[in-house]
């Protein structure tokens, strides 16, 4: 039983403490996907191999994502949402632990694929769990807790990975997910229920379109990772052909089985539809600017990494002060006008970072980018929630798992987009290095997309999560 303290007056768990034991887990897979870059020159040493060869130890775990995270809900639904949950932890952990003893490229690459496998089932059950647990008054609240590690870790996963490198072993950088993932294990089974929706009549596991979604996903991943490397982008360009011909494939195959792994039927339903393409063209920022502020700050301004690092946390700074205000802000204006408006400021926020230079006093970036993460941070709050509006307990973990299937795929494109940008400012100029110029142009590029997000939000109904938001009741 729960203790009385942590339930609402329906009996049930508080929504903090629902939303933050998910976020202990999230917060550890998202830390863990962007530290592992700062390492790879000194893992390398350590296995005798180029630091080149070490990428395969962030792509692979990028395909496991992109081949189980579409099966994650089916999983959920089967196994229960409490079970699939901390045998995601467990299985994470167990990756991390290898990972740590890796003596070799090979092995440190079989025990990513096995973090993956743990990550891609506990980032969409988590939410499924949210979902299905917390009351639709208190979702906005509850997903702006939720959020906040997905936002934060990115951004400090690079400068906390510095750190232990500098001052300690690659091998820590894994070791840190024991104590996290055994808090979120413990926390999980003494708060959490073991949820489950019973299968349709007739409904089976579509295991040739996992196959399929494993195919495409997987090349579109590779692909954009690729992309941001120098001298791989004709393979890149090829993993992105060949994804989108399996795409294509997977889509004939799914709109004749009862019960698709990526159920594209979803996008019928106008909230959901709405936001997943709203949000991809928003997350394509997101994706992007972990990635191009730091190199900027170290290549063009010629501050240090903890210099950068520094700055950079400034992003993580305002998306925790966002989680205060996000519910208030839904509830006064509703969810249309706060996406449109916002995402307006969001996007030019971020685009002033294009501005930056060298004379810009710390404190002045710093304040920008406050606000920048304040303001990103809602607007992934209200995409996040709002998707889930007009969708039904049933089909719930189908929409989790195909939400965040392209959340993840949109992230790594930004980093492709971004880092395309680059590579063609450079070749123009012939140069090895990006310089400040070409930094601008991505900054640029990136604004531009999220821009564009405005006119799907525009399409929301004004009445859209009035009853998540409670902004109806203003009118009573």
């Amino acid at each position: 039983m729960m203790p009385a303290q942590e339930r609402d007056p329906a009996g049930k768990p508080g929504f903090r403490t629902i939303a933050l034991i998910i976020a202990t887990a999230m917060f550890m897979e998202q830390l863990d996907i962007t530290i592992l870059a700062t390492a790879l020159p000194a893992m390398a040493r350590d296995f005798g191999t180029s630091a080149a060869n070490l990428s395969l130890a962030m792509t692979s775990y990028l395909l496991s994502l992109a081949i189980f995270i579409p099966a994650s809900g089916r999983v959920a639904d089967r196994f229960g949402a409490l079970t699939v949950f901390r045998a995601a932890i467990l299985v994470f952990m167990a990756g991390s632990a290898l990972c740590s003893l890796a003596g070799s490229l090979s092995e440190i690459v079989a025990a990513r694929l096995l973090q993956g496998l743990g990550g891609a089932m506990m980032m969409p059950v988590g939410r499924l769990i949210l979902l299905r647990a917390v009351d639709k008054q208190h979702m906005v609240a509850a997903t702006a807790w939720l959020l906040v590690p997905a936002l934060i870790g990115p951004i400090i996963g690079p400068p906390l990975g510095g750190f232990i490198v500098t001052w300690a072993d690659w091998r820590w950088i894994f070791y840190i997910n024991i104590p996290i993932g055994l808090a979120g294990l413990v926390l999980s089974s003494i708060y959490f229920e073991n949820t489950r929706e019973p299968a349709p009549p007739g409904s089976r596991f579509d295991g040739f379109g996992m196959i399929l979604s494993g195919l495409a996903l997987g090349s579109l991943f590779f692909g954009a990772e690729l992309a941001s490397r120098e001298g791989e982008g004709r393979i890149a360009i090829g993993l992105v052909a060949a994804g989108l011909v399996f795409g294509a494939a997977y889509l004939r195959h799914a709109r004749r089985h009862p019960s698709p792994i990526l159920d594209v039927s979803l996008m019928r339903i106008p909230t959901f539809r709405l936001s997943m393409i709203a949000g991809s063209l928003t997350r394509v920022t997101q994706g992007a600017h972990p990635f191009l502020l730091p190199l900027m700050f170290q290549l063009s301004f010629g501050l240090n990494p903890a210099q950068s690092g520094s700055l950079v946390l400034a992003t993580a700074v305002g998306a925790m002060t966002m989680k205060a205000f996000a519910p208030r802000l839904l509830r006064a204006f509703g969810f249309r006008a706060c996406l449109m408006a916002n995402g307006v400021l969001c996007s030019l926020l971020y685009g002033i970072c294009a501005f930056f230079d060298a004379t810009w006093p710390h404190a002045a970036i710093f304040a920008v980018l406050v606000a920048s993460g304040f303001s990103m941070s809602l607007q992934f709050t209200a995409l996040n929630t709002v998707a889930y509006d007009e969708i039904a307990p049933p089909r719930m973990s189908a929409a989790t798992g195909f939400y965040t299937t392209f959340q993840q795929l949109m992230l790594s494109a930004g980093v492709c987009i971004a880092a395309s940008v680059l590579h063609v400012g450079m070749a123009l100029g012939g140069r090895d290095t990006p310089v400040l110029g070409d930094f601008r142009a991505a900054f640029l590029v990136v604004t531009g997309l999220s821009l564009l997000s405005i006119l799907w939000n525009a399409r929301l109904a004004p009445d859209a999560g009035n009853e998540i938001s409670g902004h109806h009741l203003r009118d009573r």
